[in-house]
């Protein structure tokens, strides 16, 4: 049990770096200050909608990768 455990944090952990490493930040420096007036105006609702679904998966798997690292403790 504790070998399925290990080998299913691994792979969430891979997944978590995964999923963190894809997310856009949260400012672009001045880049982002340069062209943040241009996306207002124009939208950029693809890009909102897939950080949103990046942001979701990046909450389930972080309360996966506790649960797993809890419960390997235990064991």
């Amino acid at each position: 049990m504790h070998t399925v455990l290990l080998i299913l944090l691994i792979i969430v952990s891979v997944a978590l770096i995964t999923i963190v490493l894809l997310q856009s930040g949260k400012s672009a420096g001045l880049s982002g200050a340069i062209s943040g007036g241009a996306e207002q105006l124009f939208g950029k609702q693809k890009a909102r909608g897939m950080d949103l679904v990046l942001h979701r998966i990046t909450i389930v798997l972080a309360v996966l990768f506790f649960i797993l690292t809890l419960a390997i403790v235990k064991l």
